[in-house]
């Protein structure tokens, strides 16, 4: 004898919400990472100015003119929103679901890449 139509029903509904729960955690973007920053609280303009400037805000990328899918990181007035953006994280540390950048170099060092998520973390100072 075949089990009751509702225990099937009730299997069926459970089975479903799994996979909708699994399908909807698996396309979304990976969380970036935090850092234990004691002791750090690096500013744009002695600290993260120099990394934008060398990897990001380069002529035809993140800089005044081009403004590259409307990022500018050439001052701090520019930079310092888009740095409260989850992309700019995700991006920097090459997580899933984000654009890896910088888009035309190998991924900035792990001392760079802390640095810049302090900064973040810190409220982005100047």
């Amino acid at each position: 004898m075949g089990k009751p139509v509702h225990f099937k029903v009730h299997f069926i509904t459970y089975y479903l919400l799994v996979c909708l729960y699994l399908f909807s955690t698996s396309c979304g973007k990976d969380p970036v990472d935090t850092v234990d920053c004691t002791g750090l609280t690096p500013t744009y303009s002695v600290d993260t100015k120099p990394i934008l400037d060398a990897s990001c805000a380069q002529t035809n990328c993140h800089d005044s003119v081009t403004k590259e899918n409307g990022y500018d990181f050439s001052t701090y007035a520019t930079a310092m929103p888009i740095s409260q953006q989850e992309n700019f994280l995700g991006a920097i540390q090459h997580k899933g679901g984000f654009k890896p950048m910088p888009e035309s170099g190998p991924k900035l060092s792990q001392n760079k890449i802390d640095l810049l998520t302090c900064w973040v973390q810190n409220g982005s100072p100047e």
